[in-house]
């Protein structure tokens, strides 16, 4: 038995012939395309179409957070110290991180061994890079090579997040571990 919904459309006389309905679809479809044509054809910048990858979109929006950058301190290492704010703040849970002892340095004594960032997940809310105390993870304009054909390439590792646009800046200094430092033992 066919289910009576509440809220049924009426279709009207117009509508039940459809073949008007099929015109004025057509017509909405063909002013489209034919106003894009004349367009090229007077070489002005119709439908915008990009050939990716050898051309990127000009047309991002100026509000576009862009792909992640791991910060470097002034040694090299990576600027993180593996508080997991980041991972916490995720709404996607995009971020994984595995944290390592870092006893060389001792006012930076966790670092990440393993920082991924899983982009078929990643919403670029930003929220990750305003929950950092430590200013190591920011995000760039640029978005290089972003799509993938499979879910396993779109996991950005830490390698690529610390080399695909380098920043040594981090506003958050740490002094750097003394060379040869003895211990005292009692």
């Amino acid at each position: 038995m066919k289910k009576d919904y509440w809220n049924k459309p009426t279709l009207g006389l117009w509508e039940r012939l459809y073949l008007p309905e099929v015109v004025r679809g057509l017509s909405i479809t063909g002013g489209v395309f034919f106003g894009n044509l004349w367009k090229w054809l007077t070489f002005r910048k119709g439908a915008l179409t990009a050939y990716y990858p050898e051309e990127t979109r000009a047309d991002y929006s100026p509000v576009n957070r862009g792909r992640h950058v791991l910060t470097r301190r002034d040694g090299g290492e990576v600027q993180c110290v593996s508080c997991n704010m980041c991972a916490t703040i995720c709404p996607a849970y995009a971020i994984e991180i595995l944290s390592r002892a870092d006893l060389e340095h001792p006012t930076h004594p966790k670092a990440p061994e393993r920082f991924e960032i899983d982009y078929s997940r990643c919403i670029f809310c930003g929220f990750c890079v305003e929950a950092c105390p430590e200013d190591a993870i920011r995000m760039a304009k640029e978005v290089p090579d972003f799509p993938g054909f499979d879910r396993e390439n779109m996991w950005a590792t830490q390698d690529l997040l610390l080399g695909w646009q380098p920043a040594g800046d981090p506003a958050k200094k740490y002094p750097a571990p003394a060379a040869g430092r003895e211990e005292v033992h009692p």
